[in-house]
């Protein structure tokens, strides 16, 4: 993997974090949407203009590709390397976690 690929997505935004996550499966931008926004409890509402510049860039970065069009809908699925980028994400924010919880390398703190 690209070492400047990293340096751009790792850490994500949550708004990247989201969109590629739900890219696990064939998705549109609408949909997407509607998904973070059940997911996150109507806490994050992705833009148009947000979604679509991401995926625009998440494409020509090839961590996602083009499916197919359908009624004006561009239906998108993550790549190898979108999978790589997005693993790493959850290596961090799992890495975040633990350390939260005082679960960081020496085992707990007393």
């Amino acid at each position: 993997m690209d070492n400047k690929l990293k340096r751009i997505y790792i850490p994500m935004t949550e708004t990247g974090f989201y969109i590629l996550y739900c890219l696990q499966d064939e998705n549109h931008g609408y949909n997407i949407g509607q998904q973070v926004k059940q997911m996150t409890g109507g806490e994050l509402n992705i833009s148009p203009g947000t979604m679509y510049g991401t995926l625009s860039k998440m494409e020509q970065d090839g961590l996602i590709y083009l499916v197919k069009v359908e009624e004006k809908r561009k239906f998108y699925h993550i790549t190898l390397l979108g999978h790589e980028i997005l693993d790493l994400e959850l290596a961090r924010i799992e890495r975040l976690y633990k350390n939260s919880k005082g679960e960081f390398l020496g085992g707990t703190t007393s």
